[in-house]
Parts: C-alpha cells; sequence; structure tokens
C-alpha cells in the first residue's frame, strides 16, 4: 500500500535515499498486504495449538526445534495461497471498496510478479514441511492450499455452498499442526478441526452481511447477497443460530476424548453460550435488513467471533498443559 504523502516527497528530494526507502516500505507494506499477514497470523496461531497439544500427548515439550520448522512451513504456504487468492481475484476486488486497495487489483503488482510468488512460496513450503517435518503434514498443507485457491475461491462467483467447502480448507490448520508434531491423523486432531470448522460458519455470516453491497456488486455468491433481501436475511440468521449452537457440544469434543478437564469443559460452555447469544443478537437483522442497525449487529458478532476461537484455544492448550503435569 503506498504511504507516501507531500513531506515524504519533499524529503525524498533533499535526499536520494529517502525516496528508496519510501519505495522499499510501500513494496513491504504491498506484500504485506499480498500475504493478508492478519489472517495468516490466525493460521499460525491455531496451527501453533495442534503443534502444542500434539506435542503433550508425545509427551515431550512442544518449544522444540520441530514448532519452528512446522509453523515456518505453513507461513509460507499460507502467504502463498493469499497470494494466489489475490491473483485469481484481482478484478473481483477492484470493484470492492473494501479490497481495491489491494496491490494487485490496484495494479502495485504485476500479474507475473504474485503469480511468481504464490507458486513458489505454496510448492517451497509444502516441500520444506514434507522433507523437514513429515509427508502427511507436507500432504495436507498443500491439499490445503489446492482447496483454497482452486476450488473455494473459483466457487466464490458460482454458488453460495462456496462457504461450506471453503471452511474445509480453513479448518485443516490445526489438524495440520497436530500433525506436525505427532506425524498422523488421531481424534484429538480431527476434533481441532472440528472446532474451527463449525466456527467460522457464524463468523463469515456476519463479514458476509457487513459488506452485502461490497459482495453483491462483485458478484461474489454468499448467502447474505442473495437478491430477496428478507430471504437473505433469514436464510444468514438460520445458519449462523444453527452452527453457533453446534459450536457449543463440538467444542466439548476434546473433553469427551479426555484430552481436556472440566476447567476446559466449563470455559468452552461459557464462551460458547456468549457466542451464541452475540448470534441470537444478529438475528434482529430479520427485522429491517437494510436498515445501519443491522450492520452494527453484525459487527457485533463478528468482534465477538474474533475474541471467542482465541480464548478457547488459550483455555484448550492450558487445560491440555495441567493434566499432563499433573498426571
Amino acid at each position: 500500500m503506498a504511504t507516501s504523502t507531500t513531506t515524504d516527497h519533499a524529503l525524498a528530494q533533499a535526499d536520494p535515499r529517502s525516496e528508496t526507502q519510501a519505495r522499499q516500505h510501500s513494496l513491504l507494506a504491498d506484500y504485506a498486504t499480498l500475504f493478508k499477514l492478519r489472517v495468516s497470523a490466525m493460521v499460525i496461531i491455531t496451527a501453533g495449538a495442534g503443534f502444542y497439544l500434539g506435542s503433550l500427548r508425545s509427551g515431550i515439550s512442544p518449544f522444540h526445534l520441530g514448532l519452528i520448522e512446522a509453523l515456518g512451513g505453513i507461513a509460507v504456504v499460507t502467504c502463498g495461497s493469499a497470494a494466489l487468492n489475490q491473483a485469481l481475484e484481482r478484478r473481483t476486488d477492484s470493484l470492492m471498496r473494501r479490497t481495491s486497495h489491494r496491490p494487485m487489483a490496484a495494479g502495485r503488482i504485476s500479474l507475473t510478479h504474485g503469480l511468481l510468488l504464490g507458486f513458489a512460496a505454496v510448492f517451497l513450503g509444502s516441500l520444506y514441511l514434507a522433507l523437514a517435518v513429515n509427508l502427511l503434514t507436507g500432504t495436507l498443507t498443500l491439499l490445503t492450499a489446492i482447496g483454497y485457491v482452486a476450488i473455494y475461491t473459483p466457487l466464490k462467483r458460482v454458488t453460495t455452498v462456496n462457504t461450506f467447502i471453503g471452511a474445509f480448507p480453513g479448518a485443516l490448520p490445526p489438524l495440520i499442526g497436530w500433525t506436525a508434531a505427532r506425524g498422523l491423523i488421531e481424534w484429538p486432531g480431527v476434533a481441532l478441526f472440528a472446532i474451527l470448522f463449525v466456527w467460522q460458519f457464524p463468523h463469515f455470516m456476519a463479514i458476509g452481511w457487513m459488506y452485502r453491497d461490497d459482495y453483491s456488486r462483485a458478484g461474489i455468491r454468499l448467502t447474505p447477497t442473495l437478491t430477496n433481501t428478507p430471504y437473505a436475511a433469514q436464510s444468514t440468521v438460520i445458519q449462523s443460530l444453527f452452527y453457533a449452537a453446534l459450536m457449543i457440544p463440538v467444542s466439548l469434543w476434546p473433553f469427551a476424548l479426555g484430552t481436556t478437564g472440566y476447567p476446559y469443559a466449563i470455559a468452552a460452555t461459557i464462551l460458547g453460550a456468549g457466542y451464541l447469544w452475540y448470534t441470537i443478537r444478529f438475528a434482529r437483522i430479520t427485522r429491517d435488513p437494510i436498515s445501519p442497525a443491522s450492520r452494527l449487529v453484525a459487527r457485533d458478532l463478528l468482534r465477538a467471533s474474533v475474541i471467542y476461537l482465541p480464548l478457547l484455544m488459550a483455555a484448550l492448550m492450558l487445560d491440555a498443559k495441567g493434566r499432563l503435569l499433573f498426571r
């Protein structure tokens, strides 16, 4: 993202080195946007939680070189997937206010540049994971990138089912973290996958409702963008409530498997009830779908969702650690 101002330009004229630094800063900012660093950070955090819990299951400390190797490879593939996603959606992004500033949509990074970065990162990152961590982790990470870029991204302009399909690659990072630590797929890792899978629906429905005008302008098909606005609101709320209610039993699956104890179960129930409450508030959009208030309750649900997930993961990790120490 370009950050130069009139003052910056004057300083650049006085000192040629400042002009170079300004260009470098701009390119770095564009890379940060191209790689969706905030989204990528969430992927790394959830993968790290999976690695942590998998390491505890093996009876070893999770803080060793393998953690850095696993998260480093996952981060590279995630950033590459984000770049390829923006390469495919550069024209769509240019039509939406919230994404028109992205470097490929705005033409600051060329299609060739973005594709080379994206393909190199996905291929090299997956290869590194296969060699340095294990073949299963490398394969799962590559399949996640393929599912996100080659399946989910094109479907966004075809069918509203894209949200359900996209939830699969979106939920794989904690399972990938688990396989990085354990080398195999096990039920506790699948439970982590299920938690992230279910969590995504109220989260994305809130985003879809907040930016439904933008998405409609770009031709992206989501439940909130259905042409019949009252029906779109009703369908959006029904799906959100279903998954928010499902979130409570699914979040208790690690407890049922013996991965955690009662402290986590209590925390998960309280957090799940809070998530459900914000989703129930979100149902107000059915009263007056086009009012500004409907966007406000969607924003509240979005905020609740991004607070809920890290707190749930923290509770899971803390209780699992305690159970290991006091066995």
